[in-house]
């Protein structure tokens, strides 16, 4: 096979940034794709090629599949990573506000999808990677719309693995747990904004903290982990389906599984309090 070419979105910083460059260092045809061109700049000293995304236009997407396609002739592997969270209580938080993070993390996800699956399928190969997150199985306080987000991813790529099996194309799922970067600052300064002065203000101050935790803090992941997870779905013979990874993802998953709703709601809130303690 041909030098096989992969494409990552969201790849302007963290998880998507340095899943672009380990790529590449395996020997693959990468393009990261990004709003924030100026930020993978970086990236083309590693042979990455930055390519100008938004992945809630449709011109924008249709043109950087097609810029990869008529430089290469496919797409092996997509790495859906582009995506954010924004918290506040289902309340509060504007409508346009929901759909605007089903849009990026959900619609985006599927249309990128949409536009790389037919040259797979038509080749009998290709690699599908969702980076979707332990949120997409758990839940927290004043992130409805986040975790109905991610809940959409898991199950969108489930179905879609079982729709792409005929056709020899993979789909995997990573679930990280707090990942280093600057996600956790900017969901928590939504959330202060939007119900850190009302009746959920008690909450927000909770969970802000929580979030505001995952700065800098031993005990978040670094993305270079969760990239690592990455690489493995896109080049091992025989990927997993789902990739937990980062500090307590499992822990965290498998308590999820075994408790009851409302022991997991006391467990939620007990871990949360110990960082306004």
């Amino acid at each position: 096979m041909n030098q096989p070419v992969a494409f990552v979105t969201g790849a302007s910083t963290g998880i998507g940034f340095e899943a672009a460059w380990k790529l590449a260092a395996r020997g693959f045809i990468v393009y990261a794709g990004a709003r924030r061109v100026e930020k993978m700049e970086p990236l083309k000293a590693h042979g990455v090629t930055v390519v100008e995304l938004d992945v809630t236009d449709e011109d924008s997407m249709s043109a950087a599949v097609g810029q990869v396609i008529a430089a290469h002739g496919r797409v092996d592997v997509l790495v859906n990573n582009a995506g954010y969270g924004s918290y506040g209580s289902l309340e509060e938080v504007e409508l346009a506000e929901g759909r605007r993070q089903f849009d990026v993390n959900v619609f985006g996800l599927a249309r990128m999808t949409q536009l790389v699956v037919p040259g797979m399928r038509a080749a009998g190969r290709g690699r599908i990677i969702n980076v979707s997150s332990i949120g997409g199985k758990m839940y927290e306080p004043l992130g409805a719309w986040y975790h109905a987000t991610k809940f959409a991813v898991e199950g969108l790529s489930d179905s879609l693995r079982l729709e792409l099996q005929p056709h020899g194309v993979e789909v995997s799922i990573i679930e990280p747990s707090g990942t280093e970067s600057e996600w956790g600052a900017i969901s928590g300064d939504s959330l202060l904004a939007t119900s850190g002065h009302g009746p959920y203000m008690d909450q927000a101050k909770v969970v802000a903290a929580a979030l505001a935790s995952t700065v800098g803090s031993t005990m978040s992941t670094p993305p270079g982990v969760i990239a690592d997870a990455i690489v493995h779905a896109a080049t091992s013979p025989k990927p997993k389906t789902r990739y937990p990874v980062g500090k307590g993802a499992r822990a965290i998953l498998l308590l999820r599984r075994v408790l009851p709703d409302r022991i997991f709601d006391v467990v939620i809130w007990n871990i949360y309090k110990r960082f306004t303690a």
